[in-house]
């Protein structure tokens, strides 16, 4: 018996540390559980608050959150993933919010058409059975590179194709031009969401290609020589486009006008050539007398 009652005094003692669940106010706290939230309307007691602000607010702060976890408690549970959890109420207040609320995210060309046709996107296995390598292959990863490495091990030439021409190098050059394809479509997703006019280098791929943009494509696609355009011919009628040039590889060539005339020109030419052909001696008098008189003196 001393034991039992040793057990039970020692219980009661630390019950003793904790508060009970009951909370007693004079009004009564309203509370909006489906905001967690708790209005406490009672008056606030100033002898306390200046004797010790501390243990006063935690004391009001401990009842106030007992009494909304007592509601908790009583609402209804559920089973969610071998979990039990509360079914939360509708909040009855309204939170003001710091940001506006997000705008719904814009369809993309490729969902718009879905959304029209009827088309649901249905989730698929992330392995995929390949009749080459009679094994499950995973459908991307560093996984599917290998299996793919493994399957392809030998690419037939084509008839029409050039013998020396390496086939392993031409198909990872066409999966690098795809997959840079597929970036450059998300990207400009991404700008016409946002409303953002993507600038145009030549001519990328439009819904709609007006005379405007054909013309900036021929004059960026000109200048694009080693010569800066000096040598392309002109088309009739055709003008040269305006606002490329942040876009444009090099300088559109333009003829230099001459600095001189024809006639200065021609006039300096002859003179040149008298120069060549009717060119005299010059004789430097002071440099043959000191030569003579040497000569003299030497004989």
């Amino acid at each position: 018996m001393d034991i039992v009652n040793e057990v039970l005094q020692k219980a009661a003692r630390e019950a003793e540390k904790f508060k009970p669940i009951t909370v007693d106010k004079h009004l009564e706290v309203q509370l909006d559980v489906g905001n967690l939230l708790a209005f406490d309307t009672n008056e606030v007691d100033l002898r306390k608050l200046r004797s010790d602000s501390n243990e006063y607010l935690k004391e009001l702060t401990r009842d106030n959150t007992q009494l909304l976890l007592n509601k908790v408690w009583e609402l209804p549970t559920a089973y969610v993933e071998d979990t039990i959890v509360a079914e939360m109420p509708k909040p009855t207040y309204v939170l003001p919010r710091s940001l506006p609320v997000p705008k719904a995210k814009e369809l993309t060309k490729w969902e718009k058409f879905a959304k029209e046709k009827g088309i649901v996107k249905t989730k698929k296995s992330k392995l995929t059975w390949d009749e080459a390598l009679k094994k499950w292959v995973p459908r991307y990863g560093y996984r599917k590179a290998a299996a793919e490495k493994e399957k392809d091990w030998v690419i037939e030439v084509p008839g029409n194709a050039d013998p020396m021409e390496d086939q392993f190098d031409k198909k990872r050059k066409v999966k690098r031009e795809n997959v840079a394809k597929n970036e450059l479509q998300r990207m400009r997703n991404i700008a016409a969401a946002h409303k953002v006019k993507v600038p145009r280098v030549g001519m990328l791929p439009a819904a709609k290609v007006t005379s405007k943009d054909i013309s900036r494509a021929v004059t960026i696609a000109k200048a694009s020589t080693a010569s800066g355009g000096k040598f392309q011919a002109q088309l009739p009628k055709e003008k040269t486009a305006k606002d490329v040039k942040d876009v444009m590889p090099v300088a559109p060539y333009k003829k230099r006008k001459p600095l001189i005339s024809k006639a200065q020109e021609r006039k300096s030419n002859i003179e040149i050539v008298d120069r060549i052909l009717y060119k005299k001696p010059k004789l430097d008098m002071e440099a043959a007398v000191n030569k003579e008189l040497y000569r003299q003196d030497a004989e």
